[in-house]
C-alpha cells in the first residue's frame, strides 16, 4: 500500500531507540524526512545516520525551555513539520499510594505538558495547509491502568484526554489526533519493568517475562517493527478518516472494550 506521504517531514520524539525509533525508522522507509531527537549528541547523530532523508537534533523533553525552541529549529533543516509524533520515556515505576506531589508534577511536565507545547507550536501551520498528522506514543495503561506504574498512569491519561478533546476541534481541518498503545513490545523499556517487577516479588526477570506472556492472548511480546508500522498508518494519507482514536498495539493483552 502507498501510504501516501513520501516527501512529508516528521519529527518524532525520544527517537534514539525503543518505540521511537521504530516509528522514525517506519516513516523513514515511506520516503518521509525525519527529525530523530534525543539527549544524548553522539546516539542522535548516529541514529539519524542510519536512516535515509534524517537529521538529529538534541533536546530533552524535561527542560520545557528547550522544548518551546525545537520546532523552529527542526523546520529551519526539514522544513514545516506535517506529522508530530510525541514519544517520551516512561516514569520510575512506583505505587499510586507513594506518589508525591513532585512525582505527580514531574509526570504531568515530563508525558503531557512538554507534548502541548509541541502540539501548540505545530498546529498553526498544520491548520494553513489543511493536513497535518498528530500521533502520541501513549500506554494500555491509559484504557486499563498497569499495576506498580502510577506515575506513567496518570501522565498519560491526561495527554490522551488532551488529544481526545483537540482532535474533535481540528478535524474538519483536515489534521488528525490519535495515540497508539503498546503493550509488551520487547524494548529496553520493558525489560527494565521486568527487572523491577521481579525485584518487587522476589521472583527473577526471566520468571516475570514468562509470566507476562502467559497474559498476552498472542503468547508473546510484540516487535518494535509491528509498533512502527501501526503508527507509520495512523500517519499516513490513507488514515485520514481516523481520529480521535486509541488503537492498541498489545497482543490482544488488554481486557477491556
Amino acid at each position: 500500500m502507498d501510504l501516501g506521504i513520501t516527501g512529508r517531514t516528521a519529527l518524532v520524539c525520544a527517537s534514539t531507540g525503543g518505540l521511537g525509533y521504530a516509528v522514525a525508522a517506519a516513516l523513514a522507509a515511506e520516503g518521509v524526512r525525519v527529525a530523530i531527537t534525543g539527549r544524548r549528541g553522539d546516539v542522535v547523530e548516529q541514529r539519524a545516520a542510519e536512516l535515509p532523508g534524517a537529521a538529529g537534533f538534541v533536546v530533552d523533553l524535561a527542560d520545557l525551555t528547550a522544548v518551546t525552541g525545537l520546532l523552529p529549529r527542526v523546520e529551519h533543516v526539514l522544513g514545516a513539520v506535517d506529522i508530530l509524533v510525541l514519544n517520551s520515556g516512561g516514569p520510575p515505576p512506583g505505587t499510586a499510594e507513594a506518589l508525591s506531589d513532585e512525582d505527580f508534577t514531574a509526570a504531568i511536565d515530563a508525558l503531557a505538558r512538554a507534548q502541548r507545547q509541541l502540539v501548540g507550536a505545530a498546529l498553526p501551520a498544520m491548520l494553513a495547509r489543511n493536513w497535518g498528522r498528530i500521533l502520541a506514543v501513549g500506554s494500555s495503561g491509559v484504557v486499563e491502568p498497569l499495576a506498580n506504574l502510577a506515575a506513567s498512569n496518570v501522565g498519560r491519561a491526561a495527554l490522551a484526554a488532551y488529544l481526545k478533546t483537540l482532535s474533535a476541534e481540528v478535524a474538519s481541518r483536515g489534521v488528525t489526533c490519535n495515540m497508539l498503545l503498546p503493550g509488551r513490545i520487547d524494548t529496553d523499556r520493558v525489560r527494565l519493568i521486568d527487572r523491577a517487577r521481579a525485584e518487587h516479588t522476589g521472583s527473577s526477570a526471566e520468571e516475570v517475562a514468562a509470566a507476562s506472556r502467559a497474559t498476552i492472548p498472542a503468547g508473546r511480546y510484540g516487535t518494535p517493527q509491528e509498533f512502527g508500522q501501526a503508527a507509520a498508518f495512523l500517519c499516513s494519507a490513507a488514515a485520514g478518516y481516523i481520529t480521535g482514536s486509541q488503537l492498541r498495539v498489545d497482543g490482544g493483552m488488554a481486557r477491556s472494550y
